[in-house]
């Protein structure tokens, strides 16, 4: 008698591309941004897991680390609406939407 061959799941189906908060750019992998950044939020004593997030692609997020320190952020930019208002945020955003999402993007 012969077996049946059992369903597999190799390979894993390819993963579904999310949208930048920032950029818009539909990216296949996407990081956690903490809107307030976790040091600060423990300082009030706030629980990390309840702290607000977005999801940020690698580019966006490494530029928002570079530009502003983490009493900026949880002071003045702490939601992507207010990021973007910022001239040097929305000159990058304009930019790397004209990159396409499988480029490797160096942030100075």
């Amino acid at each position: 008698m012969a077996r049946r061959s059992t369903a597999t799941s190799w390979p894993p189906p390819p993963a579904v591309p999310s949208t930048c908060a920032l950029c818009g750019r539909a990216v296949p992998l996407l990081t956690e941004h903490h809107l307030v950044p976790r040091s600060r939020g423990r300082r009030r004593g706030l629980k990390v897991h309840t702290l607000p997030t977005v999801m940020l692609c690698r580019a966006c997020h490494s530029f928002v680390h570079r530009t502003f320190t983490n009493e900026e952020l949880d002071r003045e930019y702490a939601t992507p609406e207010r990021l973007l208002e910022h001239e040097e945020v929305r000159r990058f955003v304009t930019w790397i939407r004209t990159q396409p999402a499988t480029k490797a993007v160096r942030v100075r």
